[in-house]
């Protein structure tokens, strides 16, 4: 995107001592809870707080060296060929929520865990995690989503609707890297509708570049500007003044 995806680390950080026993203990571990989840539909509810366990392990110890790939961006390739925004969801689950939360979240599945942690993202040391514990487990999923969204977002600022549109099976995978990418941007806690717009916004600004529309184009960059954090926009403003 335009400004955001332009960033280039001059001075990378060191890789990791590589440990293959334990990496290759954990590559066996996943491969296992995955092998579970293809022949058992339900046993992510089961596995999935270890399964991010494991992920998160494996993205710091750059476990995936020890099969010899690029990124951890290949090794979840490999091992969520459907969607990684799955893998990610997890490692979300675990990065963000206590480990007092953890530890009773298989009474409440990863659909609502994910929620949880969109919650705690936000919220940081406010997160009150016996209230929304206590709420997952108590409510069933679409009115605890919703309670959800009122946390993050308060109460709907403008009216909205739904669309809908086909996408042929080919097309998936390229729209949903697309909405992985806007959401790791922008935050997780963000809905794919607001990654949707910050994509569309970044197109219509390259599209209207050179073109004898500024309107179009200032509109697009003020509803990405809008769809940063506070602390995206003071990076983006001390940025634009010192250029």
């Amino acid at each position: 995107m335009i400004g955001l995806t332009s960033l280039i680390s001059r001075n990378p950080p060191m890789e990791p001592k590589l440990n293959r026993k334990r990496a290759q203990f954990v590559l066996a571990k996943i491969d296992q809870i995955l092998d579970w989840e293809r022949r058992v539909n339900n046993n992510r509810d089961v596995h999935f707080v270890e399964l991010g366990r494991y992920l998160c392990e494996v993205r710091a110890g750059q476990y995936w060296r020890v099969e010899n790939l690029k990124s951890f961006d290949e090794f979840l390739e490999r091992r969520f060929p459907g969607s990684r925004r799955k893998a990610y969801y997890l490692i979300s689950i675990h990065e963000r929520l206590p480990k007092q939360v953890r530890s009773q979240l298989r009474e409440v599945g990863w659909s609502k865990a994910t929620e949880l942690a969109k919650v705690a993202r936000r919220q940081g040391q406010d997160f009150d995690c016996a209230k929304w514990l206590h709420k997952a487990k108590a409510m069933p999923f679409d009115p605890f989503k919703q309670e959800i969204e009122r946390a993050l977002n308060g109460p709907d600022s403008e009216p909205w609707d739904m669309m809908y549109f086909k996408l042929y099976k080919s097309q998936i995978p390229v729209v949903e890297q697309a909405l992985e990418i806007a959401a790791r941007m922008l935050g997780s806690d963000k809905s794919r509708g607001y990654c949707l717009e910050m994509i569309c916004a970044d197109f219509l600004a390259g599209a209207n570049l050179g073109k004898d529309e500024p309107e179009m184009l200032l509109n697009a960059l003020h509803r990405c500007f809008c769809l940063l954090s506070n602390a995206q926009q003071a990076t983006f403003l001390q940025r634009l003044t010192a250029a």
